[in-house]
């Protein structure tokens, strides 16, 4: 397929509409990218033909020399996964309380005031980085200064680019080891001290399996949501119309926000692993190869989205996968969703946002090149 001459939202347009599968190469391996909504939501629901039972390879591209452990619940199938699933899910559903939501509109109103009484901020490394970190703080409940350690960490906590840094992977498992040692010894209310206490199957977990959770939490989550935010703010400084639709009708947050992440699509695809020797629309897969579920892809199919390259902030229904499908939905979808919502809020009542300069985040392969987030935006949020 021919590379378009720029990147923009929707890159795999032409080969949804024509074969429903992009036979491509990432980093090096050859993979089935599926593309369509219904088949790909189909796909994500067949843990049988579509296996996450793979370490290291449900990630595109794979993360074998990052890290060195299984992240869970992603990397097991049903029943595993949901036994898995269900030891860290209430910490994953604190974004449903009342005092959890005022603290983290709370965070972003001081964020805000702090930033727009600058003349200018960079928002993806001093706006929406802290604002990750931090709030990621209150979904673990620990001291809110570890924020600091996690934005040395950068965008991505193991990844530089589109290439994967085994340095920092070590880095960060150090550091989870050492929270993981603290809580053993002096266990209290925190995420790390749940891991330390908790069991699987009537057994209490191995460390390798606190480290998967752990490892997941950190990973799995954090650039998506920098991206998201920083995404966010770039398209109401460029659509002023819609920060004024805010301002006018506070209830379109809640569709705005569904209608910004399917726009934005924070994740481009996930991997899955064929047992078997599969078809994929004529696209034969040999047993233990891996195809892709291309949440992005889907997420603008026009046979389900009118007009899907616009962004309609009222747009119901609106069924995207933005934090993908089945079993595996996104564990952090509450907590991305309340971050947006709270932000969409906040920003709502500014006068307006003026973009000073930018560089975008490419995901270039072979065949394809996506928008994917900011690697630089400066703004300036005028009250």
């Amino acid at each position: 397929m021919e590379k378009p001459s720029c990147p923009y939202h929707d890159p795999f347009k032409e080969a949804r509409q024509k074969d429903g599968v992009l036979e491509t190469e990432i980093a090096g391996e050859k993979l089935a990218v599926i593309l369509g909504f219904k088949d790909v939501r189909s796909a994500a629901r067949d843990y049988g033909t579509f296996s996450s039972d793979a370490p290291f390879r449900v990630p595109i591209p794979s993360e074998e020399n990052a890290r060195s452990v299984r992240q869970l619940p992603i990397e097991t199938d049903p029943p595993q996964h949901k036994e898995y699933r269900k030891i860290v899910e209430p910490y994953f559903r604190r974004p449903l309380q009342k005092d959890y939501i005022a603290s983290i509109e709370q965070l972003i109103a001081e964020l805000v005031e702090e930033a727009s009484k600058r003349d200018s901020i960079e928002v993806v490394s001093d706006f929406a980085l802290p604002l990750q970190s931090r709030a990621l703080t209150y979904l673990l409940n620990v001291p809110e200064s570890e924020a600091d350690i996690w934005v040395g960490w950068g965008v991505h906590v193991f990844r530089e680019g589109n290439d994967n840094d085994p340095e920092k992977g070590a880095a960060l498992e150090s550091y989870l080891h050492q929270q993981l040692d603290r809580a053993e010894e002096n266990p209290g209310d925190d995420f790390f001290s749940a891991l330390s206490k908790a069991e699987y199957q009537g057994r209490a977990l191995t460390r390798d399996e606190m480290l998967g959770f752990a490892n997941l939490t950190f990973a799995g989550g954090r650039d998506t949501v920098i991206h998201s935010i920083s995404s966010t703010i770039a398209y109401l400084s460029e659509h002023p119309e819609a920060l004024g639709s805010l301002r006018e009708d506070p209830k379109l947050v809640i569709t705005a926000t569904e209608e910004l992440m399917r726009y934005i699509s924070p994740i481009t695809q996930i991997g899955r692993v064929c047992p078997v020797t599969t078809d994929v629309h004529g696209v034969k897969v040999p047993a233990g190869s891996r195809i892709s579920l291309n949440w992005a892809s889907a997420n603008f199919d026009e046979t389900i989205f009118d007009s899907p390259e616009e962004v309609r902030l009222d747009r119901k229904p609106n069924p995207h996968i933005a934090f993908g499908n089945g079993t595996h939905n996104c564990l952090g979808a509450i907590q991305a969703r309340l971050i947006i919502r709270s932000l969409l809020k906040k920003l709502s009542e500014l006068k307006s946002i003026t973009k000073i300069s930018e560089e975008r985040s490419i995901e270039k392969e072979p065949d394809y090149e996506r928008v994917l987030g900011y690697k630089e935006l400066t703004v300036n949020l005028n009250r």
